[in-house]
């Protein structure tokens, strides 16, 4: 974080936490960067500024955890609240079911940060706005082959930068900026209309834009858009193989997969803030999908969105197996949860600011490649649907019953791809899903998106993706 002062004042938080009685103590203190423009239908909108600083407190006395923040950076502040944690812990013990333990995981002490070669600090208003006038200059008018009378286009810096200790010894400085864009696009041709919402970002600085190359990716968007209302014929709604693409193999592995393997839902702590999960947890072993379902989540991902090598508990980031050939090989752990497993914690604790407490959330979530390449995959197809990107899509609160709509999406007959078919629906139970999975590709690309859980709702940056995934036997429906 580069600030001695910040520095002193996490090492002082914890020393006073465990004078006041704690067992145990951490401080993060964090600072939060953002900036963002706007354009809707071509029209600059307020630009977004914001900024938080602060330092968050959460500690153990008598087996329950107390947590406290305060942006107030004066000595006695912080020394206040770090007091007011160990208080806030003392008075839950007295209600407490059984006592908060932690895992031994290893103090990791490091100083991390992304490659970035253009910092992200220079992305003022003139530059924002200069790259969303470029994407509008190619959709508007018609430009991109389709009247898009609504178009919604943001792009933003954003910039994190904490510092963590704790009394188990972990002492570790992170910078973490990200360029990130948000595009809603509805289009209409001959009365009928599509909408579409894009979502692209990395770690990095402002060469991200040019590495993703999002200008142009956002005009291929639009242009899909106009080929499917002119062009889409009915999609099938018999039994055809399905070939997910790497952006709907995305979705589906963080929908079914992350989220009911998060170890907080699998325990039941979650049902009120973000929903529950299908697992138990003794499901570890469990058969749940054909021996080419393979999904994992990595946070030490370079450029990813969720890029978080070390976790903020203070522990060492690496990969997940979730599922590993068809079987319930792992779910996402803090250091509580991994105590309660008999385990040690796989680095899944994220928090978004520093008046946030650390939940265990997902990184980079995806299908794991296979071996085969896109069109030696679709050669696979006697009769199927590829599902190229999706409008639509829902998943109940335990995480079985998902429903996928497909904005563009092509016929496939005798391996190969034909014309474009209009919503097909992919409705389907998540071990149906993954038991169907026949065959995967090595070609791996990844979408950014923001995952929410949490109360206070905290929007975590992830990326979802994967191979181009077929899958067997599936009953399509059509709207």
């Amino acid at each position: 974080m580069g600030s001695e002062k910040a520095k002193d004042l996490a090492e002082a938080a914890v020393s006073k936490a465990l004078s006041a009685g704690a067992s145990y103590a951490e401080a993060r203190v964090q600072r939060t960067w953002e900036r963002q423009f706007v354009l809707k239908n071509g029209e600059p909108q307020p630009s977004f500024f914001a900024e938080g600083y602060g330092i968050g407190i959460r500690v153990i006395s008598r087996g329950a955890l107390g947590f406290a923040a305060t942006n107030d950076m004066r000595r006695v502040s912080v020394n206040e609240i770090a007091s007011k944690a160990a208080k806030l812990a003392k008075a839950s013990s007295t209600v407490l079911e059984k006592p908060v333990l932690l895992d031994n995981s290893r103090p990791v002490k490091r100083k991390w940060s992304p490659p970035e070669t253009r910092k992200v600090e220079n992305a003022d208003a003139s530059w924002l706005r200069g790259v969303l006038l470029d994407i509008e200059s190619r959709i508007s008018d018609g430009k991109a082959g389709v009247k898009i009378p609504g178009r919604l286009l943001f792009l933003g810096a954003e910039l994190e930068e904490r510092y963590y200790v704790n009394s188990d010894g972990a002492r570790v400085e992170g910078r973490l900026p990200r360029i990130g864009f948000f595009g809603s696009l509805s289009a209409i041709e001959g009365g009928e209309t599509a909408q579409r919402f894009i979502q692209q970002g990395e770690t990095g600085g402002l060469e991200v834009v040019k590495r993703i190359n999002l200008v142009d990716k956002i005009e291929e968007e639009a242009r899909a858009m106009g080929r499917v209302l002119k062009t889409a014929a009915k999609s099938p709604t018999d039994s055809v193989d399905v070939v997910l693409s790497p952006e709907l193999s995305g979705i589906a592995a963080h929908e079914s997969v992350g989220h009911p393997q998060e170890a907080d839902r699998v325990l039941g702590r979650e049902g009120a803030q973000a929903g529950e999960s299908y697992l138990k947890a003794n499901s570890l072993g469990r058969k749940i999908g054909s021996t080419e379902a393979n999904v994992s989540d990595d946070p030490t991902l370079v450029h990813s969105n969720g890029f978080v090598p070390v976790d903020d508990e203070g522990v060492e980031g690496k990969k997940r197996f979730l599922i590993k050939d068809g079987i319930i090989n792992e779910f996402l752990h803090n250091r509580t949860t991994a105590k309660e497993f008999g385990l040690l914690s796989n680095g899944a604790s994220r928090s978004v600011a520093f008046d946030r407490e650390p939940i265990i959330r997902m990184s980079n979530t995806f299908v794991e490649p296979g071996d085969l390449s896109t069109e030696e995959l679709v050669k696979e197809v006697k009769h199927g649907v590829f599902f190229k990107t999706f409008t639509e899509w829902n998943i109940d609160d335990k995480r079985l019953n998902q429903r996928y709509v497909a904005l563009e999406a092509n016929l496939i007959e005798h391996g190969e791809l034909k014309g474009l078919v209009k919503s097909p629906v992919l409705e389907i139970t998540t071990p149906k899903l993954w038991g169907s999975v026949k065959a995967r590709s090595k070609h791996m690309e990844f979408e950014a998106a923001t995952c929410g859980k949490g109360d206070p709702m905290q929007g975590a940056p992830v990326w979802t993706g994967g191979p181009e995934t077929l899958l067997a036997g599936i009953k399509l429906g059509g709207r």
